[in-house]
């Protein structure tokens, strides 16, 4: 009898009931296949693998996140709330010991959603992963966390949640972004001023195959997480990087994905993109499986998968290489960089257009963050909608110093309702979320 190494949990969660339309890539079919294949292939028989019904969030872990425009019910379905939900239970029972690893196959997807939401962008209304962390970070007072997305597309909103958190180590690895949504995650993003270096973002070129997605994560991903000593790791597991995806252009396999998730050896794997609903899911989600429950993947293939022909060209290995030199020495000076480029205010400020391709929004965010050596600092977002939708947003980080704490209130209690549909106040440390 098959027996699993490491204790493996599961959360399945299709979401019957939501989608952007009805032959959207982005729909329940691609799980409907993994669960058969997963059945079909006995794992849930083998010994040490337990499934995990998802329970649902709260809108208080969802509030714990975001800033959802005019609230959180304007911008969900009950979908959202289980597939957060499975995240969130698989975090549980990892923290609770049940299990070692654990895998959350569940739709919608989130990592393209801001800390601001006004609606769904790159079919993402709610961040299922941070939702869980924050929940997380509550519950159970863990505080270094290291999110590795292996998305194609870059992970926006995650990085957007934590571009100015210095306990959380956000490295996304994709397509590189002048060739695909959401045309961002350049080497040169590397965080806020009070979390400089801790984004760390690798841009692959297209046609990218086994060898340089694992290349990348042993010679640069795994060394900057020995480096920054996370106490939980998780994998945003995109599966868009497969040859046969239809909206991108690698050509990474299911043998690939398996390898890439026994390298990285995260505690937990969320799903995110994905779109290859026969040709590729149902092998890829097997092989991450076996990988993290540490039983043998190595027969796991598509039927057409041809290495000779999915081999990467010359020039694509050696600008890799290059990139991969390139974030490391970001990584090594991170400190001497950060002072080389901090503000020399209290204050510092940036602004942003951000498109909601899904619902067709347009926003405009003028950001102002307290500089602060103790903590993440103080953070103000004046959101506005080309429809007309105007709120001001104040974040309070978990750890805030006194001087950040009072600089948050004095925002919230100065800001007018005249000149604002909606302020929000998001306290972390006290765990609230008020609004006027």
């Amino acid at each position: 009898m098959i027996k699993s190494k490491n204790r493996t949990g599961l959360v399945f969660f299709p979401a019957f009931d939501w989608a952007i339309d009805p032959t959207h890539p982005e729909r329940e079919e691609r799980l409907l296949y993994t669960q058969d294949q997963v059945f079909e292939e006995g794992i849930l028989d083998i010994e040490g693998i337990t499934e995990f019904k998802p329970d649902l969030v709260t809108a208080t872990d969802i509030q714990r996140t975001h800033f959802c425009v005019p609230d959180v019910w304007s911008v969900t379905t009950e979908s959202h709330f289980i597939s957060a939900g499975g995240a969130k239970t698989i975090g549980m029972a990892v923290m609770d010991k049940k299990i070692e690893r654990g895998f959350a196959l569940v739709r919608p997807p989130g990592h393209h959603a801001m800390r601001v939401v006004h609606g769904c962008r790159g079919f993402c209304n709610i961040n299922i992963e941070a939702i869980m962390i924050e929940y997380l970070r509550k519950a159970y007072g863990i505080r270094r966390v290291a999110i590795v997305d292996t998305d194609c597309h870059h992970g926006d909103g995650t990085q957007d949640l934590y571009w100015h958190d210095p306990d959380t180590l956000f490295i996304s690895i994709h397509q590189d972004g002048r060739t695909l949504y959401p045309g961002s995650g350049f080497i040169n993003e590397l965080g806020g001023p009070n979390a400089f270096g801790t984004t760390i973002n690798i841009p692959l070129p297209p046609y990218t195959s086994e060898e340089g997605f694992l290349y990348s994560i042993e010679k640069v991903v795994l060394p900057i997480l020995a480096d920054f000593k996370p106490e939980l790791v998780i994998n945003s597991a995109g599966q868009d990087n497969h040859y046969s995806d239809p909206i991108t252009n690698m050509n990474f396999s299911a043998q690939g994905y398996a390898r890439l998730t026994d390298m990285l050896k995260a505690d937990i794997a969320v799903l995110e993109g994905g779109y290859s609903i026969e040709g590729a899911l149902p092998y890829v989600n097997a092989g991450i499986i076996l990988a993290m429950a540490g039983i043998d993947y190595s027969h796991i293939h598509e039927p057409d998968y041809d290495p000779v022909r999915m081999r990467q060209a010359r020039s694509i290995t050696q600008q890799i290489k290059e990139i991969g030199d390139k974030v490391l020495s970001y990584w090594q000076e991170r400190e001497a960089i950060k002072e080389k480029l901090r503000p020399a205010g209290p204050f510092t400020e940036r602004n942003r257009r951000i498109f909601y391709d899904t619902d067709g929004i347009t926003e405009t965010q003028r950001e102002k963050i307290r500089i602060c050596s103790d903590c993440g600092g103080a953070l103000r977002i004046d959101s506005e909608t080309d429809s007309g939708a105007r709120i001001l947003a104040v974040h309070i980080p978990m750890h805030a110093c006194r001087a950040c704490q009072e600089t948050g209130y004095r925002w919230f209690g100065e800001a007018r309702t005249t000149d604002f549909g909606k302020i929000y106040l998001q306290d972390r440390p006290k765990d609230e979320y008020l609004v006027k």
